[in-house]
């Protein structure tokens, strides 16, 4: 056999590996379900699902204190992607900025109160979103040993 042609046969066998196959219906599952989010977030209470990840993270403790570099950190953003980020949301009156006590560098980020009413509003339409699209496709059965297994290759990714 010609090394060509064994080259195309282990490269056919190799695309149609289960594993391949697999991982890619994961991606584009989660792909899709975002763009589902960002779509219904967008046209129902005009903030992208970015935005609403960092309402998340405000208005789920709102006694923290929350640096945009941990909130950088946390939606894996650039300091630059944040910076813009938090720009945008702070025209539309969502959060407000105030200098970190004791470090002049450091930047805080807080909810308003419009923003934790738009936020109210975004969590309705996230979670009538995913139930449609990520629970409801799901037999019921199922549905705990997915989030669990979910869970597990969060974990193994997180400590590796």
């Amino acid at each position: 056999m010609n090394p060509a042609n064994r080259d195309n046969d282990e490269a056919v066998r190799a695309a149609g590996s289960p594993l391949i196959h697999d991982f890619g219906l994961l991606i584009k599952a989660a792909t899709r379900l975002e763009q589902r989010i960002d779509t219904a977030l967008r046209k129902e209470c005009e903030v992208s699902h970015t935005m609403f990840e960092v309402l998340i993270r405000l208005c789920g403790k709102p006694d923290e204190e929350v640096s945009q570099r941990e909130l950088a950190d946390d939606l894996t953003l650039t300091s630059s992607g944040i910076t813009r980020l938090v720009d945008r949301m702070e025209g539309a009156g969502l959060v407000r900025r105030k200098p970190a006590p004791g470090d002049r560098r450091s930047v805080l980020v807080e909810s308003t109160d419009h923003g934790r009413t738009v936020f109210l509003r975004a969590a309705a339409v996230h979670a009538r979103v995913v139930e449609r699209y990520f629970v409801a496709p799901v037999p019921p059965d199922d549905y705990g040993r997915l989030t669990s297994s979910l869970g597990e290759i969060h974990k193994a990714l997180r400590d590796a």
